[in-house]
């Protein structure tokens, strides 16, 4: 009878929390998802915005419609339309904060603001991010690391920090509800 209860425990403990064993590892640690939410998903969602970022570089260098194809990708890989977004992107210092669609756009492919010289206009030819940690929550996940642009003209590589955070629509596509990123400090000594 004790084993029965202890296994209702642990059962009813896990629905009630949102959280389920996952046969995924990572670093050879087993690893939970909550909420439907896995650092796999949290990998493929920035594998997603590196292309979508290479990909509007590309429509630029190609003359094709980079600004439609940018607002596509705010509207499909930010959470704008679900509520807040805290977006600080790196080169931004008049209007360091873009919490709506319009000023995000700008930020990528020039736009309203005389301070953006469009980030995704490089081009660049491939973004890879390398993650410090990822943390998942009930109903959100936040990764914070460095990733890493490759200039598509030179084939040097930029390294940036980020800190992403990411909630589930209704439909179960991770979008990006905070973007922090900067470019790392340099000692003046």
């Amino acid at each position: 009878m004790k084993k029965i209860l202890l296994l209702l425990f642990i059962a009813t403990t896990f629905f009630v929390s949102g959280c389920a064993i996952s046969p995924l590892t990572t670093n050879s640690k087993v690893q939970c998802v909550i909420s439907g939410i896995s650092e796999d998903d949290v990998v493929r969602a920035q594998k997603e915005w590196g292309e979508a970022i290479v990909a509007i570089g590309r429509a630029y260098t190609e003359k094709k419609n980079y600004q439609a194809l940018a607002a596509q990708v705010i509207n499909n890989l930010y959470a704008y339309d679900e509520g807040t977004v805290l977006f600080k992107p790196t080169k931004a210092a008049e209007r360091q904060f873009r919490l709506n669609k319009t000023d995000a756009i700008s930020y990528f492919v020039k736009g309203n603001l005389h301070e953006d010289h469009g980030f995704a206009l490089q081009p660049w030819s491939k973004v890879r991010f390398e993650n410090a940690g990822v943390d998942i929550s009930s109903h959100s996940a936040t990764a914070m690391g460095n990733y890493y642009f490759t200039d598509a003209k030179t084939g040097k590589e930029v390294k940036v920090e980020f800190t992403f955070g990411y909630i589930k629509d209704d439909k179960g596509k991770l979008l990006i509800n905070l973007h922090h990123s900067s470019l790392p400090y340099t000692p003046q000594h």
